[in-house]
């Protein structure tokens, strides 16, 4: 099988949405989160999202003396892609949120196409205490958080990681967010192959019902042609579903405790590598194949390992 027909799977490994309140699994410290990701590449995934977080209180920390010790690690022990975050946390501007990628230029940063409302203040009825107070704070607050993401801040990533040879992972929580993308690639200030991380089940974005699935698709085909890779992800209940759905019609797909604390229903995942595991089993139960990091860089044009700043 060609690489280009095989699945990537892309593990977010710790995210900024969930709180330690909600799992004893979620990664924290460096440590923590070095190990989630070896774990997970280990398990088949190619690429490994990657935050950070503030190692005494769980909350999320976009300096990038809190990336570094685990970069350094992932990358002596691992031959994995790494893809930074620039979407942070939706709390935070794009500047901060941009420093790590900036210094780093890793072979993928993530980057968000659009300004969205960005509800996690359901989450507050689930737990009747929480260990740390910026927790509930942070969740109660996200009734009234427009996570921002005009063209002007999409602009100002693309231009500061220009000369850096790094390539996005384009998330994509609705359909006029795959539209803001093609107006970029009209403009000849992104370039194929594009990898679209279609997301959905996020208040404030796209459903995750089957015909959501099918609609993004449909309209990334219509946009794109075969300019681009599709790969999908599915927030809490709805991740192995619409890994599922995507798998079935050929997509890439993305896992990790950042999308979805669980393995089952009413079942923590105990680690990243469980859930990358559980849809490994997907993706060669459908007869399909999974990528290798390497087969990941040529089907994404990426720099390679040997071009990072880390």
């Amino acid at each position: 099988m060609a690489a280009s027909n095989k699945i990537i799977i892309t593990c977010a490994v710790t995210g900024s949405i969930h709180t330690p309140t909600m799992s004893p699994h979620l990664p924290v410290t460096a440590e923590e989160i070095a190990e989630a990701a070896i774990g997970a590449a280990e398990a088949g995934a190619s690429i490994i999202h990657l935050h950070a977080r503030d190692p005494q209180t769980g909350k999320p920390d976009q300096t990038p003396q809190a990336f570094e010790p685990f970069l350094k690690v992932i990358k002596q022990r691992s031959n994995c892609v790494v893809n930074l975050t620039t979407g942070g946390s939706p709390f935070m501007s794009v500047e901060e949120r941009l420093r790590p990628a900036a210094m780093f230029q890793p072979e993928v940063a993530s980057l968000n196409m659009g300004s969205m409302n960005f509800g996690l203040f359901p989450m507050l009825e689930r737990y009747k205490t929480f260990k740390y107070e910026w927790e509930p704070q942070m969740l109660e607050a996200s009734r009234d958080l427009v996570f921002r993401n005009s063209f002007k801040d999409i602009e100002y990533v693309l231009s500061t990681m220009s000369q850096s040879g790094t390539r996005f992972e384009f998330e994509c929580y609705d359909t006029s967010h795959l539209y803001n993308l093609h107006h970029f690639l009209e403009r000849g200030l992104v370039k194929p192959p594009l990898f679209v991380q279609t997301v959905f089940g996020l208040l404030g974005g796209i459903g995750s019902h089957p015909e959501d699935v099918m609609h993004m698709k449909r309209t990334a085909d219509r946009l794109f042609g075969d300019k681009y890779k599709w790969s999908v992800l599915g927030a809490g209940r709805s991740q192995m579903a619409i890994a599922a759905t995507a798998a079935a019609m050929g997509g890439n797909i993305r896992v990790g405790l950042e999308d979805s604390l669980w393995i089952a229903k009413g079942k923590l995942a105990e680690t990243n590598a469980h859930q990358v595991v559980q849809v490994r089993k997907i993706i060669e139960g459908l007869g399909l194949e999974v990528a290798s990091p390497d087969e990941a860089r040529v089907m994404l044009d990426l720099k390679g390992a040997d071009r990072v700043a880390f």
